[in-house]
């Protein structure tokens, strides 16, 4: 084990605690230093936890998190604009609310110990010694033994590691999406139903209750800034999104009606790569390191499974470089491989008139031989364990 005693963990959404209680397990007492003000409760829309994210949090003992949560989401059915099945393949994983696994997972790391500190927007960190040194906004300092960023899509800390680190990829894409109730649409619960539109893709779950989750992911070419879309009001989004839906056949109409408030669009990205991960004393995991694309349904599940990573890796090789350099052996790869495929599978989104005809086509072929091959198994039955051993080598 590395004689590390304590940790800064950047970022309080959903990889900052649990990466937290990873080290803490490992023996590393961890604090959590959160840019906002407040939590994350009532932010965003839902997320999937897919079965290697769920196994991941079994290895730090919040399974039962997740598993009082959301709802099942075992299958997964395509269709196109003119409502024909293109394919019905097994999904398995479990879909919930962001705000309430990121409240759910916070107060159990308070539970277990672990400071969560609020208004602390990292400014600038550097190795100081032995150990590193954390400055925020506020004018106040943090410092401990090693430094751990966590803290998104628009990390502060991997700009600290590597300050040529690239941009985001805009994926041409945009999300948004809400809670209908009162409306009845085909289907059953534990099935995600996703439907190519002409001209916009739209997925949609039927929870126990009766309600249902949507999104909707309307093609955009240029990149919008955060301003204009703060501009674009949740009844503009509604009149938009009835027009890009109003050719086609299935319920969007009816949700999309059904639904008192639609939630403010955002943009997709990706990082296709993050050349450097870490320095001697500070290491990104989650989006810091590898954001994917929505489209792969695997964000969240990879930072629980970095969390899991790092925590063995500080457990079992002695000198802080080598088990970040172990950890980014463990993970580069994988993390890699899952972005291309989220990649692809928004690409497939909105690909045009001779794009649809293919994908029509080929896809009902493409997603049988996935199923009876189990060719998804290399991201779904990826399994990580606390009894693994790391080394160096």
């Amino acid at each position: 084990m590395t004689n590390t005693r304590n940790a800064l963990i950047i970022g309080g959404g959903i990889a900052g605690p649990v990466t937290a209680m990873a080290l803490q397990r490992a023996g590393i007492g961890a604090e959590v230093y959160e840019a906002h003000g407040r939590g994350s409760d009532g932010v965003g829309a839902f997320l999937t936890l897919a079965a290697n994210g769920l196994a991941a949090l079994r290895e730090l003992e919040l399974d039962h998190v997740a598993g009082e949560l959301g709802m099942d989401s075992s299958r997964m059915q395509m269709l196109n604009g003119r409502g024909k099945v293109l394919a019905s393949v097994r999904h398995p994983s479990r879909t919930l609310k962001r705000a309430e696994l990121y409240q759910a997972l916070r107060d159990e790391a308070v539970r277990r110990g672990i400071r969560i500190h609020y208004g602390k927007r990292l400014r600038d960190a550097s190795i100081a010694g032995q150990g590193v040194r954390a400055v925020f906004d506020d004018g106040t300092a943090a410092e401990g033994d090693l430094l751990v960023g966590a803290d998104g899509l628009r990390s502060r800390t991997r700009t600290i590691i590597d300050p040529g680190a690239p941009r985001a990829r805009h994926v041409g894409l945009l999300n948004t999406g809400g809670f209908a109730g009162g409306v009845k649409v085909p289907g059953q619960s534990g099935t995600a139903y996703f439907i190519f539109g002409r001209r916009c893709f739209f997925g949609y779950l039927i929870h126990p209750d009766g309600d249902v989750w949507w999104f909707a992911n309307p093609p955009s070419a240029k990149e919008p800034t955060p301003e204009e879309l703060a501009a674009i009001t949740p009844e503009q989004w509604r009149a938009r999104l009835l027009e890009l839906f109003k050719d086609d056949s299935g319920p969007m109409l009816d949700i999309i009606r059904a639904t008192p408030h639609i939630i403010s669009g955002w943009n997709t990205y990706d990082f296709p790569t993050v050349p450097k991960w870490h320095n001697d004393r500070m290491v990104l995991v989650g989006d810091a390191a590898h954001a994917t694309s929505p489209s792969s349904g695997q964000g969240a599940s990879m930072a629980m499974e970095d969390a899991v990573a790092l925590g063995l890796c500080l457990r079992d090789v002695s000198a802080l470089p080598d088990a970040f350099a172990a950890f980014e052996r463990l993970r580069r790869d994988r993390v890699e491989r899952i972005v291309a495929q989220g990649k692809r599978n928004g690409s497939g989104k909105a690909p045009g008139l001779v794009g649809a005809f293919a994908r029509d086509l080929f896809l009902p072929v493409f997603m049988r031989q996935v199923e009876k091959k189990n060719l998804l198994a290399w991201i779904h039955d990826y399994r990580i364990s606390w009894a693994d051993r790391v080394t160096t080598s």
